[in-house]
């Protein structure tokens, strides 16, 4: 259902080329009429200098009309202009590809570009040649010939503002050709740049600033500092690239928890992007199984093993839901409510079919882990079914994971095979029913699992006291000493404010 498309929201995140799949899915979904989508595909395409693709969007737009002149004309630009810029990279590749100048090249940039400049006459401004036409080679499809003359002039330029630029040309190559392990690698770069550097420069202040004014960024982006406020916006933009990555990369929907669920990309995705909620959730469900050491697509062979961040993804993702829920939802976030919050299992049978048949089947990311969402989604219902039952009917729980009964005992008996509860469960065939028997958990083991983050949290009481009493303790001996200087001097000492232990 367009309801639940998210691909007007999305859009708006991303470059007008990494918009086109999105684009091209509509259009084979059918959520909205064919002729808006190819209405939104030539306004696009209009931008690039793709003239040949635009003019085919134009004649089945208008079929019978004679195209504009202006595509022969930009087409022609477009021609000398490649052939300008390519003479001027061409110059400086002849240099940096001699394997003299490559055994010469160091890891420091500015050694790097005195050493081309005495030997080759080679300038900071002829590098920005690799740059230019690495650019112009993106806006007409050559993803991957940008993505070479972009890494090519990254590695010498020393320039920030235009080697940030080339960093989200080369990730946006990267995915537009699908090199999944070289857009990771990419993309963690550009993570870790836009983590450490003054985020003023990382999409440009003023344009970032301006685009919130234009999007009327509201009461939660109001009062943040211009600085703080690129930030902001780099990371929504990253966050929002990013789902290409996650959602095409074997291991991707396990580094997406361990990213978004990072305080700094879950502050983002709460001010900025709540409907990333989405993705979050949907990452998290899919890999359940995962977490549970069960075999699952998620679980590649020699993986290293999960951090606590995803093994508690489900824990944390319903907190957030909880707390946006104001702001965002849909059957998806609504599942994990009804399911762990409201322990509601009808309600949450109902939004895990509405989940996959109006939502997972029809988004762009979502679409092709279809059978195992669902999959991922009944262990869940089958999970916190068991924890507060001891006694099954395998009916009603096959009614519940939307499964014939016959399906729903298969399921079941390989779900027992695969899973910890196989030692404590048993199937009585005859009141067709699993009866669950668990020991009771040791006293001692209660009392280590209630106290298992005592230490920490001591100890973090005890650093806040102690603070305190340096700020405070230290007044009544400079009271003292100045009192001696001064000789009879009446002298003020203001008073340090109280801290607060909570």
């Amino acid at each position: 259902m367009a309801e639940y498309d998210l691909s007007k929201t999305i859009i708006p995140y991303l470059d007008r080329h990494l918009s086109f799949p999105l684009l091209a899915h509509l259009s084979e979904t059918g959520l909205f009429p064919a002729e808006e989508v190819i209405v939104a595909q030539y306004e696009l395409a209009k931008g690039t200098n793709m003239f040949d693709y635009a003019k085919t969007l134009f004649e089945q737009i208008y079929p019978g009309r004679q195209v504009p002149a202006e595509f022969d004309l930009k087409r022609k630009n477009a021609v000398s202009t490649n052939e300008r810029l390519q003479q001027e990279a061409q110059a400086v590749l002849d240099v940096i590809e001699n394997p003299d100048v490559a055994q010469a090249l160091r890891q420091d940039k500015n050694q790097n570009l005195q050493y081309l400049k005495d030997n080759y006459n080679l300038t900071l401004e002829q590098i920005t040649a690799l740059y230019n036409f690495g650019q112009f080679q993106y806006t007409y499809g050559n993803y991957t010939g940008a993505a070479d003359y972009l890494y090519h002039f990254r590695v010498l330029s020393t320039d920030n503002e235009l080697n940030t630029s080339a960093h989200w040309g080369k990730l946006a190559s990267d995915i537009l050709t699908g090199r999944w392990e070289v857009a990771l690698e990419e993309l963690n770069t550009l993570r870790e740049a836009i983590d450490a550097r003054s985020p003023g420069s990382l999409l440009g202040s003023a344009a970032a600033v301006a685009a919130a004014a234009a999007a009327g960024g509201g009461a939660g982006t109001a009062n943040i500092p211009e600085p703080a406020l690129g930030q902001l916006h780099s990371r929504t933009w990253l966050v929002h690239w990013s789902l290409f990555v996650y959602f095409n990369h074997p291991q991707g929907r396990v580094l997406l928890l361990e990213t978004f669920l990072s305080p700094t990309y879950l502050n983002t995705i709460q001010t900025a992007c709540p409907w990333i909620l989405r993705y979050l959730a949907a990452a998290a469900i899919l890999s359940r199984k995962a977490a549970a050491g069960l075999p699952s697509s998620t679980a590649a062979a020699g993986a290293t093993p999960l951090s606590s961040r995803v093994r508690n993804a489900i824990r944390e993702v319903v907190k957030v839901i909880q707390t946006e829920e104001y702001q965002y939802h849909d059957p998806i976030t609504q599942f994990l409510k009804e399911l762990y919050v409201e322990f509601d299992f009808e309600a949450a049978q109902r939004e895990l079919r509405a989940a996959v048949d109006e939502v997972v089947g029809n988004d762009f990311f979502l679409g092709e882990f279809r059978e195992e969402f669902l999959d991922n989604a009944r262990y869940l219902i089958s999970e916190a079914y068991v924890r507060i039952h001891q006694k099954i009917d395998i009916a009603n729980l096959s009614e519940r994971l939307n499964l014939s009964q016959e399906e729903g005992e298969k399921w079941i008996v390989n779900l027992i095979r695969e899973t910890r509860m196989g030692a404590d469960a048993k199937i009585d065939l005859e009141k067709n029913v699993i009866e669950i028997n668990r020991p009771p958990l040791p006293i001692y083991q209660t009392v280590i699992e209630k106290t298992r983050q005592l230490a920490v949290r001591t100890q973090a009481l005890g650093v806040a006291v102690s603070r305190g009493g340096q700020v405070g303790g230290g007044q009544p001996q400079q009271q003292q000493v100045q009192g001696q200087q001064g000789q009879g001097q009446q002298i003020k000492v203001e008073q340090a404010p109280a801290v607060v232990v909570n």
